[in-house]
């Protein structure tokens, strides 16, 4: 089994930002990749996952410096998020599904269209998660280029958001269907396609794109993707979605994920004592043995696995195939 090994580079943006990526390679990497945690002095640093940026605050998630452990632990102890997020589902009359919805349709649309576009309008935290999911995108369309060109390959973007992966397959050849439960999203993915596509090669197919969520989605294609999607639900509701994205696909289905390991557990746990002004979407960690276990029951195994990093933006990376 082939595994993605860490490999650490600085980006010329200035101030610089430490970005880890992935690369296929054929040396031995141990699952566990994901469970080790940076080497972050937990009192001055500040992070986020890629769902929980907070335009208004730098950040969602924080680790705040100054505090004893026994000062951290307590604040925990009284928090409470889960009123909070019984409050957005009660809000706009749903569960995990409802809020996600209400939240990319209205202030996370505005808040995200501008992290993933090209606007200098960004702080330092979104400018970080930017490149964090960037470099996700890169790795994902090397990957599915490593076995054959991707001319004529129907690939099912899930998850499509404002169609930073969509596009670029869709230049390169690929038929793309592509899907989101935002129409806001879709309708700024279509634009995208459109003025890069469309105005473009007359042989290029226009990625076909849908308001749909993931449980919705039908058909069968060569390879099916996800990208910090699952994030938004729990446990068992992810299991039954990597289940359906399993049956979709026939050759492959890539996923990425916030990983959850004590040190993440932890941060995303501090960070929900700071949920800033605006409403954020409720956040789920998974565990890669979590979804290695949901793929197998269904009949799926990993072939690569990996962690794409930068200094705010934490994404485990899979590609598995039939068993």
């Amino acid at each position: 089994m082939s595994t993605f090994s860490t490999t650490t580079t600085t980006t010329s943006l200035s101030p610089p930002f430490p970005t880890t990526y992935l690369h296929r390679t054929t040396t031995v990497s141990p699952s566990s990749l994901s469970l080790l945690p940076p080497k972050r002095n937990l009192s001055t640093t500040v992070h986020a996952f890629p769902p929980l940026a907070d335009s208004d605050s730098a950040t969602a998630l924080a680790v705040v410096g100054g505090g004893s452990l026994a000062a951290l632990a307590a604040a925990l102890s009284l928090s409470d998020p889960e009123m909070r997020r019984r409050q957005q589902a009660v809000e706009v009359g749903g569960g995990d599904k409802e809020v996600v919805r209400d939240y990319f349709n209205g202030t996370g649309f505005q808040r995200w269209k501008k992290i993933y576009g090209d606007t200098d309008d960004v702080n330092k935290v979104q400018l970080d998660i930017r490149v964090g999911h960037a470099k996700t995108v890169e790795n994902v369309i090397k990957m599915l280029g490593d076995d054959r060109p991707l001319n004529g390959v129907s690939v099912c973007d899930a998850g499509c958001g404002t169609g930073l992966l969509s596009v670029p397959l869709a230049k390169l050849g690929a038929i793309v269907s592509a899907s989101d439960i935002s129409a806001a999203m879709v309708a700024e993915a279509q634009a995208k396609a459109r003025e890069e596509i469309q105005n473009g090669d007359s042989e290029l197919v226009m990625p076909k794109f849908e308001v749909k969520d993931l449980e919705s989605l039908d058909g069968k294609y060569d390879t099916v993707v996800c990208l910090d999607v699952l994030i938004h639900y729990p446990q068992d509701k992810a299991d039954a979605m990597i289940a359906h994205l399993a049956s979709l696909a026939e050759k492959r289905l890539v996923l990425s994920f916030a990983p959850k390991t004590w040190y993440y557990n932890l941060l995303k746990r501090i960070g929900e004592l700071f949920p800033g002004p605006s409403k954020a979407t409720r956040a789920y960690l998974h565990s890669e043995a979590d979804v290695e276990r949901a793929l197998k029951k269904v009949g799926w195994k990993i072939r690569n696995r990996g962690l794409v990093t930068t200094q705010f933006y934490f994404s485990s990376l899979v590609e598995a195939v039939p068993a």
